[in-house]
């Protein structure tokens, strides 16, 4: 058995190195020095943006497993951007952790336009896809352009729903969510309010086999895993010695482990030593990734990993209040680029993550929001 201690596996998801060239080398709609730049740029902003709410996470759910897609909540909240104006616009993008007089709000929608085609662009031995879907209720009145944005930008399907009938509108999304995430999330909306008018879906189907697989023979059966400071639970451990790339952190105390996908991704696994969780946590930004991946060496590893199977939700709302997306939920919103109809706010906004196996790492995150 391995001498860690599991008191707690901070996993940070994935930092892709996807690039956009097509297998016959030409250059595509998603890949030029520019658009690079400016996903260069986006990495750190978006880093951190995914650091904040994971440490607002850990506040409202303590002793409770944290798993979110930072992508998802992102891209559907800069697709929000396209509709709102004024001040209601500017909390968004400002929340996000843009700032609009360095990074005008075109290029923040470009970049993620650039982002979600690099994220899709077909790859071997990597089922990677972003996708997005918009149901509008059938009386509304959208804008032209918030509709040709969305579908050019960001490839979103748009659907003209009947909300008056609750169930078959739930039917409706719920079918459609779980065709587009391979069957992986069912149910995703259950009790729509009776004033939605409309309903903003985002997800990402992830799907790698590990570049080193592990021999289900060495699997441990059954091993002690502690999930908080007082209970254990029995767990099958993965167990493989393997080169790695890692360090130890010894200002932050924590061992940084290094797992490459078969195909242009990574996942980084974050160890405190006991009792530095939270100051682990605390530390965690851009300017810490960039930290270890200069630091990390190559060395053999005896690796246990536990098979995990985790879920979550949230009721984002609240959290993204208390980061400073306020106007878009209150009476005076403003959603003129949206529709022409008035009156429109956000009420419920909610992510809700579902991982099948890290054995092959097949991940489903759908992202929604109800105005």
């Amino acid at each position: 058995m391995s001498p860690f201690l599991y008191l707690g596996l901070l996993v940070l998801g994935l930092h892709s190195t996807i690039h956009c060239a097509s297998p016959e080398g030409k250059v595509t709609a998603c890949h030029s020095p520019q658009q690079n730049a400016t996903l260069y740029k986006m990495s750190s902003i978006n880093a951190d943006f995914a650091f904040n709410l994971y440490r607002r996470f850990t506040v409202e759910t303590p002793d409770k497993n944290i798993f979110f897609s930072p992508v998802s909540i992102s891209a559907a909240l800069v697709m929000l951007s396209l509709g709102a104006c004024s001040s209601t616009q500017t909390e968004i993008v400002e929340t996000l952790g843009f700032n609009l007089t360095d990074t005008p709000i075109v290029d923040i929608q470009h970049g993620f336009q650039h982002l979600i085609c690099s994220l899709n662009f077909p790859k071997k031995e990597l089922e990677l896809q972003i996708g997005n879907a918009l149901f509008i209720g059938k009386h509304l009145k959208p804008q032209a352009k918030f509709l040709d944005d969305v579908k050019t930008l960001y490839e979103t399907e748009v659907f003209s729903t009947d909300f008056s009938n609750i169930s078959a509108a739930e039917q409706e999304i719920n079918s459609h969510v779980e065709m587009q995430t391979k069957g992986k999330v069912v149910g995703l909306i259950q009790d729509l309010k009776p004033n939605t008018i409309m309903v903003l879906v985002n997800y990402i189907h992830f799907k790698a086999q590990w570049a080193n697989p592990f021999d289900p023979s060495k699997t441990e059966d059954s091993s002690s895993f502690l999930i908080d400071k007082t209970t254990t639970v029995q767990v099958p451990m993965m167990h493989q010695m393997e080169q790695y790339y890692h360090l130890v952190d010894m200002e932050l105390n924590c061992t940084v482990l290094q797992m490459d996908y078969s195909k242009n991704a990574l996942a980084l696994f974050v160890l405190p030593k006991e009792g530095q969780m939270e100051s682990v946590e605390a530390a965690m930004s851009s300017k810490t990734l960039k930290k270890w991946n200069r630091l990390l060496q190559k060395g053999w590893v005896d690796l246990f990993v536990p098979k995990v199977s985790i879920s979550a939700t949230y009721d984002l709302g609240a959290t993204l209040l208390k980061m400073g997306i306020q106007r878009a939920y209150a009476e005076n919103a403003d959603f003129s680029g949206l529709t022409e109809d008035n009156g429109l706010k956000l009420s419920n906004t909610f992510p809700k993550t579902v991982p099948v196996s890290s054995e092959t790492s097949r991940i489903c995150s759908p992202h929604t929001g109800c105005p």
